[in-house]
């Protein structure tokens, strides 16, 4: 009876568009399979809603693979006689969505990652192993999350309750009673106006936690002028508060927001007149807000890279300065460049004042692993390559990649004034983290 109920919301909601799945219901989103191939280019796992559809429908998708030269130059959306594919690539795996209609392909790519993203919270990890260690959970969760096509339960809170992780003691209470971990009742958030968070949450600590975390990608010519500069920003939270809180979130300086997405929790109409996040939250894990920031003259870059790397007379010459810049006294951690050497380079020797290096003979790639810069110690590395021989490459000029992360700074100068609680009397500890880190960030020689 339980799953006669269950099936005959299903229909409804796929009708009528609500917000309990977190992605608002659209009748033209219509997915038909989903393959999952690792980057040997194999199927290892397939679901099918409408109709099971051939392998074939993929050839396609391989022979972009191949002609790829990494797996982000993959085309997200592929044309074929019949159906569109639409993919995405997230540890190691793509993820192939097969549709016969012409859809919005961002609902379908906002759908395989909160797959990816469930999977994550489920297993502590999404990577092909995760995944086939887990198979029934996962056929359970895709079974779901998706129905005869259409988005069903993408939230997290509502599928822990349908569906229980696949804990130790959950697996051995399978084994024992034969029973699968799907519940018989349905979750009662799932037919509330508050399908995000779970009713009935008790904590003996409350905590609200928020992280900043900003990503910038930088495009730096060989004199040290930005070609383009913007910043990727999300605030992730781990909330776990008792009760129905209602929070409300201000910022110092709300201007620097303008192209930002929310998660159905926020009301909009509030941070369109007030510029306030006011929301109930979900419980745990939620990435609260995304926005984008691509003004230049609001991205300061907080690290400078001057190289010099030239080929002549058989051999390279390498010199590479790093140091920090525009970083409000913060340390630079994790800092790592990496530098794709030309195909005629056979090895490296080079001389480092912080940190060591490595070559890979294979892949041509020099690494230079800095770690945390020193305010009095600028990192610096030089040295020189072999070439093959007969080899000169005097036009090679190799571009570099940077990586590094600062903490407790956010380079945009986001920062948030004051969080408060409405609805609830006790008194959580709220705490806010800033976190800077590159993104795709290069710099040309």
């Amino acid at each position: 009876a339980a799953a006669t109920v269950r099936s005959a919301i299903r229909r409804l909601e796929a009708v009528v568009s609500t917000q309990s799945t977190g992605i608002q219901t659209n009748l033209r989103m219509l997915i038909n399979s989903i393959f999952f191939i690792n980057q040997s280019g194999d199927i290892f796992l397939e679901k099918h809603w409408r109709s099971i559809v051939s392998r074939t429908v993929c050839d396609k998708f391989f022979e972009a693979q191949t002609k790829a030269k990494t797996p982000d130059d993959v085309p997200p959306i592929i044309t074929t006689n019949k159906n569109y594919l639409i993919s995405i690539y997230r540890e190691k795996i793509y993820l192939v969505a097969v549709t016969t209609m012409e859809i919005q392909p961002l609902f379908v790519v906002e759908f395989m990652h909160r797959v990816m993203d469930t999977f994550a919270e489920y297993f502590d990890d999404c990577s092909e192993g995760a995944i086939k260690d887990n198979i029934i959970v996962v056929y359970q969760l895709l079974e779901e999350m998706l129905d005869n096509g259409f988005p069903l339960a993408t939230e997290l809170n509502i599928l822990t309750e349908l569906i229980k992780p696949p804990t130790i003691i959950n697996k051995a209470v399978s084994m024992v009673t034969g029973k699968e971990g799907v519940s018989s009742v349905l979750p009662g958030s799932q037919l509330s106006n508050v399908p995000w968070r779970r009713q009935g949450v008790k904590y003996a600590n409350n905590e609200a936690y928020f992280d900043c975390v900003e990503d910038v990608d930088a495009i730096v010519d060989a004199h040290g002028a930005i070609v383009s500069a913007e910043i990727h920003g999300n605030i992730n939270c781990n909330v776990h508060l008792s009760g129905m809180p209602d929070l409300s979130m201000s910022f110092i300086n709300p201007r620097l927001l303008d192209d930002v997405s929310f998660h159905p929790c926020v009301r909009l109409k509030r941070w369109e007149s007030e510029k306030i996040l006011s929301f109930i939250p979900p419980d745990g894990s939620f990435v609260l807000m995304s926005y984008h920031i691509s003004a230049q003259n609001q991205v300061a870059i907080p690290v400078y890279v001057r190289a010099m790397i030239s080929f002549r007379d058989g051999q390279g010459k390498v010199d590479i300065t790093v140091g920090p810049k525009q970083t409000l006294g913060k340390t630079v951690d994790n800092v790592v460049i990496t530098v794709p050497m030309p195909k005629d380079v056979t090895g490296a020797s080079m001389t480092t004042s912080v940190g060591t290096y490595s070559f890979d003979p294979v892949s041509k790639v020099l690494k230079w692993d800095i770690g945390k810069i020193q305010p009095l110690k600028v990192p610096t590395m030089r040295g020189t390559c072999t070439l093959a021989a007969g080899s000169e490459c005097k036009d090679a000029h190799p571009t570099i990649h940077v990586d590094f992360k600062i903490m407790q700074l956010a380079v945009s100068g986001i920062k948030v004034n004051r969080l408060d609680m409405f609805q609830e009397n006790y008194k959580p500890f709220k705490g806010v983290k800033y976190i800077t880190k590159a993104g795709n960030f290069q710099v040309r020689t």
